[in-house]
Formats: structure tokens, sequence, C-alpha cells
């Protein structure tokens, strides 16, 4: 039995109450007598709340009192034909007003009480909505970039994928970028297999050597698998260099990383 969850389940709150019907008592006064943990959660919840209502019971303002005195005195006319009973009746009213006093001030820790109760469990009940909605957005993220490997997979598998390696120049051997180029759409795509992280404020910049002369080709950006770049009609060679974020309207020759021959 997972005790600790019978603990939490409210159960000895709603006994503690009389709130409780008949099965709930009997299985709570069972389960006490098997387990250690129950019964000293019992007796500290019964604390708890004797506590609380001690701590925040208030007197009552004296209009609260008048008033209560002026009710019974309307509601109840003297019986007693004698001043001995006379002096009961009076005894007795003066501790009806008192009961009452004391039910009004219960009442309202009571209230107190299960209004913290109330806060407390709709803090818990929207803690677990956010964290449902996050482990939701994150499995949607998940599939995203599921779905975006596998349709760069596909790509590059396909014959009409022309297939350029970018491999680092002198200094940058460790570098490393391919290319796959669709000989039939002419869009250009991607594969920044090795790249440094780009510093802040910093963006990598895929070139087109079109005619003897470097066309922007697209920023790369943080994608899954390939990142789809701008149609190039033709091109005898790519090249990728480190540029401001945004880009360049021309290369930085001495921030190139990778460059590589069409064919």
């Amino acid at each position: 039995m997972d005790v600790k969850a019978y603990i939490e389940s409210g159960v000895i709150e709603s006994y503690i109450m009389g709130i409780a019907d008949e099965q709930e008592v009997s299985e709570l006064m069972n389960l006490a007598a098997q387990y250690p943990e129950i019964k000293q959660a019992l007796h500290e919840a019964e604390a708890s709340l004797e506590a609380f209502s001690l701590a925040n019971a208030t007197p009552p303002p004296s209009a609260v009192k008048k008033a209560i005195f002026e009710l019974l005195s309307s509601e109840f006319s003297p019986i007693a034909e004698t001043p001995e009973e006379t002096k009961v009746v009076s005894f007795n009213f003066r501790w009806v007003a008192v009961a009452a006093v004391i039910l009004l001030v219960v009442s309202s820790g009571l209230n107190v009480y299960f209004y913290a109760r109330f806060k407390e469990s709709t803090s818990q009940y929207e803690a677990l909505v956010l964290e449902k909605n996050t482990l939701q957005a994150n499995n949607q993220i998940m599939q995203t970039k599921s779905l975006d490997l596998y349709n760069s997979m596909q790509m590059m598998t396909d014959p009409a994928m022309l297939k350029v390696s970018m491999p680092g120049i002198a200094g940058k051997e460790n570098s490393f970028a391919t290319v796959f180029w669709d000989t039939k759409s002419r869009d250009v795509y991607i594969l920044p297999n090795k790249l440094p992280q780009p510093a802040k404020g910093k963006q990598y910049q895929l070139w087109a050597i079109v005619d003897g002369k470097p066309v922007d080709a697209g920023m790369i950006s943080d994608c899954a698998g390939l990142c789809k770049m701008k149609n190039i009609p033709k091109a005898s060679m790519f090249a990728i260099t480190l540029e401001k974020e945004g880009g360049s309207a021309i290369p930085t020759l001495s921030e190139m990383y990778v460059a590589g021959k069409v064919g």
C-alpha cells in the first residue's frame, strides 16, 4: 500500500472535520492500527487543527455578543415563575450564548483552514498543468526534429542530389561541411558536419562561386539535419565564412572555414 499517497488523499482531514462517510472512517481506523505512519499523521492533523483554531481564535466584537443576547432574549421568553427557576434559565441562556460565540470563532478558523488547503491544492494543480504542457511542448519539438532528420536522410540518398564536400582550409583542418545541391530544382542544402560554435553576434554564411564571383547562398541557422539555403542555378564552388549576424554583402576571406569544388 502507498501509505504516503493515502495520507495525502485528504481522508484524514475529512475525518477530523466530521465529513468522512462510514466506510472512510472504518478504513482509516483499520489502517491507523496497521500503519504507524498513518496513526502519527492522524494525531498530527488533530493537533495541528486544534492549535490552528486556538491561534486564530479572536474575541468577538462586543456588538456581536450584544446581538446574540438580544436575539436569545427575543426568541425565548422566561417561563420560570420562581426566582430560582429564573436564575436557572438565565444561567442556561448564558451558556447558549457562550456556545454560539465559540461556534462562530471555530467556524471562522475552519474557513481559514480550508481556504488555505484549497489554495495549496490549486497551486499544485497549476504546477502539474504547467509540467504537462512543458512535456507536451518538448515532445512536439522532438517529433519535429525527428521528422526533419528523416526528411534529410531521404534527400541525402536521393540520386538527384549532387554532393559537394567542403573540407577545412589551411589552419582550420578540423572543420567540415557538405552541400547537397538538387540538380532538378537547383535548391541548395547545407549539412554543417563540423563547424565551431560561432561567437555571440556571429553567424556562418554560405557562398556560391558563380563565374569567379561570390554569390550569397544564405545564412546557416540552427536546424536539425539539412539546412535549406538559397536556390543557386549554377556554381563551380561553395565556401563558408564566419560573418556578423545577419550576413555580409561580400565574404570575409580571413574568416573562411571550409570550401569545396563542384564535381
